[in-house]
């Protein structure tokens, strides 16, 4: 591996192993006796300054080198795991998660720590003490090496000899350098690659004993040999191979020219020979450089933590492979394709209707199906790559409110597609924040009402047929319907006679209008008038629902229910004057024939009354200015599609219904993108463009 596929490891392992951090200290904070918790937290910290110091990101190496001594005390019993001292260790969370994304994104770390550093200092009782050498954990003047000769037997080939002849007489020096890590380093190979790169910089790495390959695979106990080439003294090789950490020990010899297969006589005759000649470019110490350079990329498997966690990441990379989302983008790109195509088939066959080509194509629609669903399993990742983050922010806010809140999260299993995990994070944080900030009670007044002094924050995933949804509940307030109601009139979004027509659900709906917002105060946590307004946006953008329930002194819930996958669908396919439009399934209640006799006109409005109930009527053809074809006087029957987003339903009008279909979303583009009422386009069987239609604000 080179060096950037190794900062790649890194990056991921330390992102993980940061996450974990974040998830131990909260369970620490409310058990400080949980010994297990505590030591993994302790190994954890450790193996992240390990890797930083491999790597060589000093101050990353610094700030976990100072949590480790901070958590040692933990371990001894000499500190206990207070809020305070927890808040400390959160930040150093929040500085290293820094330190990472800057290094992701520029590949180096400049951040300074030395505040969040001085402050560790200062709970773990220290207000003098030198300052940590990162890459010595022992003190050089302690360090004695193994041996005081390399006894290395080293054989040369005869290019290696003619090599080594050039660079004598070009006035290098060739040593034989041995060098012993750690018996307790756990990158064996990674320390290694550090002492192969730092060496790369002042002259050439000719062997290694063992092989570099042997050395990539770990093959090798604590010691390896090199002979090398280098113009500098042995004091300046010895200091900068010290200077890289878990090295034990260092021993230099200056090779001979007996040693290394090459007498003596020869050499001198060779350089008297060629003190009249013109110097030549060590051409060949160059190209067996870039050779013995490439093998020297070596790299760990994987940065882990113990041995028994890279042995297990090892056999686990036996059966998995890590893919890049951008392949699986175009892998389902191309089974839309496929599907598309397989459409087609169907409509050729049912113009030829032949029994052997409608066999074929049932296999072949059997197999696409299968082979989406394949793709489709690829793309999910856990929820829990979302719900992870928030047990942190739930804890700070709590504590910034003043409040107590027991956070408890159900179904972090439940799977989704990538590109909606992306996109619903956001949303879920303001609807956390505002059940912290606006529902939840402080511990006295929750006293007061009779009900426990902490306040129960639940966010649940779960399946449910082709969509996953996911609740937000809290015991706290709930939310004023009175309150709501005198604020629409306030704002003019609505007349008393017009609130005292709507349901509850769809008072509540209110609430997410842009700009609406019931509290009386302002605070940094969800802020005022804007929120609810952007989850609804993003929800809605998802091709998802939101849906809102409360109950005054009880708490409220929110629901997000999101599609499975944003790519390909089932929809129903409808006929508007010439023109095919698809609308999403998931969208749809049921669908029914109406004469114009059943059209009734309330305040301007058409509506027909279905079941008890008014439906209001959106006609496709007005809306989207399709030609007219029909003019559906007469006798004449239309066909509407009851669509239906959270609690608002409407009849959508249209000349005829063809039938359902599964149909791949395609994006408009950025000259259509924005056309309201319409979300996308599909290509249909017989190779026509149909476009896909957005329910929502054909019915708001």
């Amino acid at each position: 591996m080179g060096m950037s596929q190794y900062l790649q490891v890194f990056l991921d392992e330390s992102a993980e192993h940061l996450q974990r951090l974040n998830e131990l200290l909260l369970v620490l904070e409310k058990d400080p006796g949980d010994i297990t918790s505590l030591n993994e937290v302790f190994r954890i910290a450790h193996t992240l300054k390990g890797m930083s110091a491999t790597m060589g990101f000093d101050s990353i190496a610094e700030l976990t080198h100072e949590m480790e001594d901070l958590l040692d005390k933990f371990r001894k019993g000499e500190m206990v795991p207070t809020p305070e001292v927890v808040d400390v260790l959160f930040e150093c969370l929040d500085s290293l998660e820094a330190m990472i994304e800057e290094v992701s994104n520029t590949g180096k770390c400049t951040l300074d720590v030395s505040s969040i550093v001085a402050k560790l200092k200062d709970l773990s009782g220290e207000v003098k003490r030198e300052k940590v050498e990162l890459h010595r954990e022992t003190k050089r003047e302690e360090v004695s090496p193994i041996v005081t000769t390399v006894d290395v037997p080293v054989e040369f080939n005869e290019y290696d000899k003619e090599v080594i002849k050039e660079a004598f007489q070009k006035g290098y020096s060739v040593y034989k350098v041995k060098v012993t890590l750690d018996e307790g380093c756990l990158l064996k190979a990674a320390r290694a690659y550090i002492v192969f790169h730092e060496l790369g910089k002042m002259g050439e790495i000719i062997k290694s004993i063992p092989p570099a390959e042997e050395i990539e695979e770990e093959k090798f106990g604590n010691e390896f040999t090199l002979v090398y080439l280098t113009k500098e003294n042995e004091d300046v090789i010895r200091s900068k191979i010290e200077s890289i950490s878990e090295i034990k020990g260092v021993v230099i010899a200056q090779a001979v020219p007996s040693e290394l297969g090459l007498k003596e006589k020869d050499l001198v005759v060779e350089l008297e020979r060629l003190k009249e000649e013109v110097p030549v470019e060590l051409k060949q110490v160059e190209v067996k450089a870039t050779v013995e350079a490439a093998e020297a990329e070596v790299a760990a498997t994987g940065l882990t933590a113990d041995r028994e966690r890279a042995l297990k990441q090892k056999i686990k990379g036996m059966k998995t492979i890590r893919v890049d989302i951008d392949r699986l983008d175009d892998l389902m790109n191309l089974v839309g394709e496929l599907v598309i195509n397989k459409t087609r088939l169907v409509q050729i066959g049912s113009v030829y209707k032949l029994t052997e080509l409608d066999e074929t194509l049932a296999q072949i629609g059997r197999i696409t199906t299968e082979l989406q669903a394949v793709v489709m399993k690829l793309r999910m990742v856990p929820i829990e790559h979302v719900f992870n983050r928030f047990p942190r922010m739930v804890r700070d806010l709590a504590r910034d409110e003043g409040k107590e809140v027991e956070f408890v999260i159900e179904g972090k299993e439940t799977e989704l597609d990538r590109t909606v995990i992306d996109e619903i994070g956001d949303p879920l944080v303001h609807l956390l924040r505002n059940a912290i900030d606006h529902g939840i009670e402080p511990p006295e007044e929750r006293e007061k009402l009779g009900k426990h002094r902490k306040g129960l924050l639940k966010l649940s995933a779960r399946h449910e047929g082709n969509y996953v949804v996911i609740e937000v509940q809290d015991d706290g307030r709930g939310m004023d319907i009175d309150k709501i109601k005198r604020k629409a009139v306030e704002k003019g979004i609505a007349t008393p006679e017009e609130l005292e027509r709507m349901s509850e659900s769809e008072i509540l709906m209110l609430t997410t209008l842009p700009g609406f917002s019931t509290s009386d105060r302002v605070t940094e946590v969800s802020g005022r008038g804007v929120g609810l307004d952007v989850v609804k946006s993003k929800v809605e953008a998802l091709n998802g629902v939101l849906e809102i329930q409360t109950e005054k002194g009880k708490g409220t819930k929110v629901t997000v229910k999101l599609p499975l996958t944003l790519a390909i669908i089932q929809a129903l396919l409808t006929k508007v004057g010439e023109e095919i439009y698809a609308i999403p399934l998931a969208n749809i209640d049921e669908t029914l024939s109406i004469t114009p006799q059943d059209i009734k006109l309330v305040r301007n409005q058409e509506v027909i009354l279905l079941r008890g109930s008014v439906l209001p009527l959106v006609k496709l053809q007005e809306i989207l200015d399709v030609p007219v074809v029909s003019s559906g006087n007469g006798g004449e029957e239309y066909a509407v599609v009851v669509a239906r987003v959270g609690e608002r339903r409407a009849g959508l009008v249209v000349d005829s219904l063809i039938g359902q279909q599964e149909i791949v979303i395609k994006s408009l583009g950025k000259l259509l993108k924005g056309i309201r009422g319409i979300s996308g386009a599909t290509i249909l069987g017989d190779g026509r463009v149909a476009l896909i239609l957005d329910v929502v604000p054909l019915i708001s």
